[in-house]
């Protein structure tokens, strides 16, 4: 059985006050999104989806 993660990734980071994407912002040194992929690969996903934002490039 193949386990797909999908990652919502599409916050603006407006509460935070700053024009960075909230994905974006580090926490530990490394991007928010760089732990959510991380957990993902180590619960065994073997793909990874990641839901970005209409503004995303």
């Amino acid at each position: 059985m193949q386990i797909t993660a999908i990652i919502l990734a599409a916050g603006k980071g407006t509460r935070m006050k700053s024009a960075l994407p909230k994905p974006l912002h580090a926490v530990g040194g490394r991007p928010m999104l760089a732990w959510s992929i991380d957990a993902a690969k180590a619960a065994g996903a073997q793909k990874i989806v990641t839901v970005l934002g209409p503004d995303s490039d």
